[in-house]
């Protein structure tokens, strides 16, 4: 009781040292009082009082903004060495409610939700915790550093895939510019002119800008995995590959340029896989691996491939990515595999003919006739390919429909070349009646 006593005649002439200063505009003298009182409740380890003086201090009319945020910035030194999670949850309700709205202590507010949502996570109240995240738009924070913004936002994104609401989690992704982490760090930072905003150092735990590039892009693979999407997934691969502590260790890009394999050819075909199909053929690295360049090769070459022989050829590679980096490939991934081989082996029959039965088409798909025409329906459907059935003869068409403008074109065309032959036959006739009559005459 006496130790309480003292410590309330201590705060109170405190309170009027602050009053005096803050009525005089002593911005030094006040922040100090205010530290000063904070301290004391600390040293006591009078938690409710703290929060107390926390709450009045920042109430007091004509208050200092230099002196909230050293409050707050003080205050935020004791988060860790609070008694228990209770005492700890009060103390950052305290000054998050106290930074609300305050322009001036965002960055605070920031790191204080951040704290709120790790302690709400580990209670295993994900959801809660994802839409606290999202209270904060960090993107707006003149003074926050860049990495420290990027590391919020990825933050928010890994909460709402974590919660499954993938809708938010693409929107809040796009917050990032992936152009961000090819800049080069010795040139960002540069001596602030005068009147610009100065942007503070990151908090310690923040990841330099290699070490999010690998965090954003995971979390993307994370994203693209829900609907299959494969090529975005390849592409997630292909920057992940480029970071250069990737490309030093082979320990760590002989997994990732694998999964780039994969994905690669679980791609549907289209100009951009087809692109980075040749680009990755080209990389020399792929040389270690040579089943995977073996398989790049087999789906590029044009030529039709069995089904049977390649899967027995890699699925003890296929079922051992289980244990590499980024783990499974997925349920589905098989049975894409095995479409994708069929998209193949179709595309190379359309090259080769330009007419041809399905009964032998679904020979050398190695499918029955419905499950060939099936396919074959989709891929026109999709438009990877121009194609005509007729369905009672059984015929299959890959020449391209004209339409009335090519018809007539062509038809001009030809016209005007038959003419040409029709003039050019006269022209010699006549040439070779001359000659003879020439040759009667001498």
């Amino acid at each position: 009781m006496e130790g309480d006593r003292n410590l309330e005649a201590k705060i109170e002439i405190l309170l009027n040292v602050e009053k005096q200063m803050r009525q005089a505009g002593d911005v030094a003298g006040t922040r100090k009082s205010a530290i000063d009182i904070l301290q004391l409740c600390f040293e006591a380890r009078a938690w409710t009082t703290l929060n107390e003086q926390i709450v009045l201090l920042s109430k007091r009319r004509g208050q200092l903004k230099q002196a909230v945020q050293a409050m707050v910035q003080q205050a935020m030194q004791y988060i860790d060495q609070t008694p228990d999670l209770e005492t700890k949850i009060e103390l950052i309700k305290t000054l998050n409610n106290v930074a609300a709205g305050k322009i001036y202590v965002e960055i605070e507010r920031a790191r204080l939700i951040k704290k709120l949502v790790k302690i709400k996570e580990e209670q295993g109240l994900i959801a809660e915790a994802a839409n606290l995240m999202q209270e904060v738009a960090v993107e707006t924070f003149g003074a926050m550093a860049k990495t420290e913004k990027i590391a919020f936002i990825l933050e928010q994104v890994r909460l709402c895939l974590d919660s499954l609401d993938y809708v938010r989690a693409q929107i809040l992704s796009r917050k990032i510019n992936p152009k961000v982490f090819e800049a080069d760090p010795s040139k960002e930072k540069k001596k602030p002119k005068e009147g610009d905003n100065v942007v503070e150092e990151p908090a310690p735990d923040i990841p330099s800008l290699l070490e999010l590039k690998w965090i954003y892009y995971e979390l993307m693979i994370r994203y693209y995995f829900q609907n299959n999407d494969y090529l975005e997934i390849c592409r997630c691969y292909k920057a992940i590959y480029e970071i250069p502590s990737v490309k030093e260790n082979p320990a760590q890009w002989i997994p990732v340029l694998r999964k780039i394999c994969w994905y690669l050819v679980l791609s549907p075909h289209d100009p951009m896989q087809s692109s980075l199909h040749n680009s990755t053929l080209e990389d020399k690295n792929l040389s270690e691996i040579p089943h995977f360049r073996l398989l790049l090769k087999q789906l590029i070459t044009m030529e039709v491939i069995q089904w049977t022989s390649l899967w027995n050829t890699f699925k003890d590679e296929f079922e051992n990515e289980k244990n590499m980096l980024g783990g499974s490939l997925g349920d589905k991934a098989a049975e894409d595999l095995r479409l994708r081989v069929i998209e193949h082996n179709i595309l190379v029959v359309s090259n080769y003919y330009s007419r041809i039965t399905l009964k032998r088409l679904a020979d050398l798909l190695c499918l029955s006739i419905q499950e060939a025409e099936k396919h074959l329906s989709e891929m026109v459907v999709s438009k990877a390919l121009v194609a005509e059935i007729d369905r009672p003869v059984g015929i299959v068409c890959f020449q391209p429909a004209k339409d009335s403008n090519d018809i007539l074109n062509s038809w001009a065309s030809n016209l005007e070349k038959l003419l040409d032959l029709v003039e050019k036959s006269c022209h010699q006739i006549h040439k070779e009646t001359m000659v003879h009559k020439a040759a009667v005459r001498a």
